[in-house]
């Protein structure tokens, strides 16, 4: 119990320290959130929980204070891999499929086949890998996907923690510290962004973590389960999926069509709508929770999925779509206008107009010998 508080503490401060300190690096490197254009995010914030959340789970395994216990090391190493794979695609715009393919490979060598049998593991690994990148597309606003990570987070490890997996618990709850030092950095407005790198770590620790935790129980009740703790991330990319389908666009183009996006159009201001999201997944996780230790029925999880529906119904509120100023056409170049004075008629005109011009009084014949000179003059002026 000492030792939980003391690297939850420690967990939080070290990323709250390193978000701040990678931040310049990554301004530097131009890691930045392609996202944003209005004001520049360093995408720091994803190593800073990366790193924080292995240096105190490694430091708590290797002195023994907090043994990980088996499977939890190759566990963590394959989130490191998948974090690593997020952070080239932050650097490198890399292919959504080849961010699929690596984390159902890491997903596959993490699921306890004994426990689920090979057809439900080969299911749960595909099942991490499309929560992996749900979690990736929840970071398109700020505090979003770290508040979304840090009440899963909680939720799991109190399952974890009923089935007596110490070493899951403590691994989640370091994590969860991680995102909340990570937070202060990220709250509306953010000064540091998760990115793919830390994004893709999260969400692949949360899926791996809920499916060991439910392996060798009820099939049916254990899919309830996992639905529940992660329903914000899956009605967003539900959400996204209906949306798109719908418009007739290209599944994997980014667009403001998220769920964050929707509740901005209603209105809500951007610390609203990381709260109301927040709220959200924590009605979920309790739902998720409750039931995984027998308090609440299976049947309690029809409430989480009767909200996504209502989630989904949000896909009739019309995004926001950016136009650039080259395709709109009120935003035409605009030709100088020159003073009246200086606008000379054409040279023909003028001669014709001097040949049927009558003649003129000696006196308008004297001023017309010295226009040139005023003229002249005027044009100097004029300048």
């Amino acid at each position: 119990m000492l030792y939980g508080i003391v690297a939850a503490t420690t967990a939080l401060l070290l990323a709250a320290v390193l978000a701040a300190l990678l931040r310049a690096p990554a301004l530097r490197l131009a890691l930045l959130d392609r996202r944003q254009r209005q004001r520049r995010v360093p995408l720091s914030g994803g190593v800073a929980v990366v790193l924080a959340t292995c240096l105190v789970v490694v430091a708590g395994d290797r002195t023994g204070f907090a043994p990980l216990g088996e499977g939890m090391g190759a566990l963590l190493a394959a989130g490191a891999g998948v974090a690593a794979l997020g952070l080239v695609a932050d650097a490198w715009r890399l292919k959504t499929r080849f961010l699929l393919v690596g984390t159902a490979v890491a997903a596959a060598c993490v699921v306890p086949y004994g426990d689920t049998g090979v057809p439900a593991g080969v299911a749960a690994a595909g099942w991490i890998a499309c929560v992996t990148l749900a979690f990736r597309a929840l970071d398109h606003a700020d505090g979003v996907a770290g508040t979304v990570g840090v009440v899963t987070a909680f939720g799991v490890a109190a399952c974890a923690a009923a089935e007596v997996m110490d070493g899951l618990a403590v691994l989640l709850s370091v994590l969860a510290a991680a995102l909340t030092g990570f937070l202060m950095h990220n709250w509306p407005p953010a000064r540091v962004a998760l990115g793919g790198c830390g994004a893709m770590f999260t969400g692949f620790l949360l899926a791996a973590a809920a499916v060991t935790t439910r392996a060798g129980q009820d099939a049916v009740t254990g899919a309830g389960v996992l639905f529940a703790l992660t329903a914000v991330a899956v009605a967003d990319a539900a959400l996204v999926v209906l949306t798109r389908r719908t418009a007739g666009r290209p599944l994997l183009r980014r667009g403001p069509d998220h769920l964050a996006h929707r509740l901005r159009r209603l209105g809500l201001t951007p610390a609203g709508v990381t709260v109301g999201v927040g709220t959200a997944a924590f009605a979920g996780v309790l739902v998720g929770t409750l039931v995984h230790t027998g308090v609440l029925g299976a049947g309690a999880v029809l409430w989480v999925v009767g909200g996504v529906v209502v989630v989904l119904v949000l896909w009739r509120v019309r995004a926001r779509v950016r136009v650039s100023h080259e395709v709109m056409p009120s935003h035409r170049p605009r030709t100088r206008r020159q003073p009246v004075g200086l606008v000379r008629p054409p040279r023909e005109s003028v001669e014709s107009a001097q040949s049927v011009e009558p003649a003129k009084s000696p006196l308008r014949a004297s001023r017309r010998t010295e226009s040139p000179q005023v003229s002249g003059s005027l044009r100097v002026r004029n300048g």
